[in-house]
């Protein structure tokens, strides 16, 4: 149980970090000054350097959690193993399609967030649970080819790697395209694109009932609970 100063400091911290969600997902990370990230959590410039040296921070910060998040969602794909993995894939698709509730925040902060995982610190926490999310990841192709449910011409971590790059491609066009089709109905498309290419079943699946994958009992909560939609 942690003391009440450390639950203090927990608490500030989040409240600056929410904060920050907010007024980038307003005016973009590029705009937002720390002196208003400051303001907007009522406390001092001071105070926010104390928990986060910079912008940079910030945004590794959100972006931790949005890993959490999506490990959250993979170990609760590992736990249904009733369900054949591409249902399960297509499940991981669909879900991150919640994204499109928060296009506003993501349109601000997802260019900063591709360039932390194009060079994140492997000593970081974001870059320790980005490690973590692909390691499971893996584990979800893995099992699905042992199965013989994935085609296993190439490795469980290139499943994992090309689910990775064709899920952050699909949302960065949505993002920043005048798209006039929902990021639902692209990442759809991804889902077909990816299990028609490495389902035995040539993605028979589609259509199939999804698993949900994220609920209050085994899921920290959203890591942008605190952003207004829109």
């Amino acid at each position: 149980m942690l003391s009440k100063r450390a639950q203090n400091r927990v608490e500030l911290r989040t409240r600056i970090l929410n904060a920050a969600r907010q007024l980038f997902g307003e005016r973009g990370f590029e705009q937002v000054t720390m002196s208003e990230v400051a303001a907007a959590a009522g406390v001092s410039r001071a105070t926010v350097f104390n928990y986060f040296p910079a912008k940079y921070n910030l945004v590794e910060a959100i972006t931790e959690e949005v890993f959490a998040y999506f490990s959250a969602m993979l170990n609760t794909a590992l736990a249904h193993d009733q369900h054949p993995t591409p249902v399960l894939v297509r499940a991981l698709f669909s879900h991150m399609a919640g994204i499109e509730m928060y296009r506003s925040f993501y349109s601000g902060v997802f260019r900063e967030i591709v360039r932390l995982r194009v060079g994140l610190d492997e000593g970081g926490d974001a870059g320790r649970m980005r490690e973590a999310s692909l390691q499971l990841l893996e584990q979800l192709m893995a099992r699905g080819q042992e199965r013989g449910e994935l085609l296993a011409r190439v490795s469980a971590a290139e499943l994992a790697q090309a689910f990775d790059s064709l899920t952050n491609g699909t949302i960065v066009h949505w993002l920043y395209e005048d798209a006039s089709d929902s990021l639902r109905a692209r990442l759809e498309r991804t889902a077909d694109i990816f299990l028609g290419a490495v389902a035995t079943d040539g993605g028979a699946s589609r259509g199939e009932p999804l698993p949900e994958l994220v609920t209050p009992s085994d899921a920290p909560e959203s890591p942008l609970a605190a952003v207004r939609r829109g």
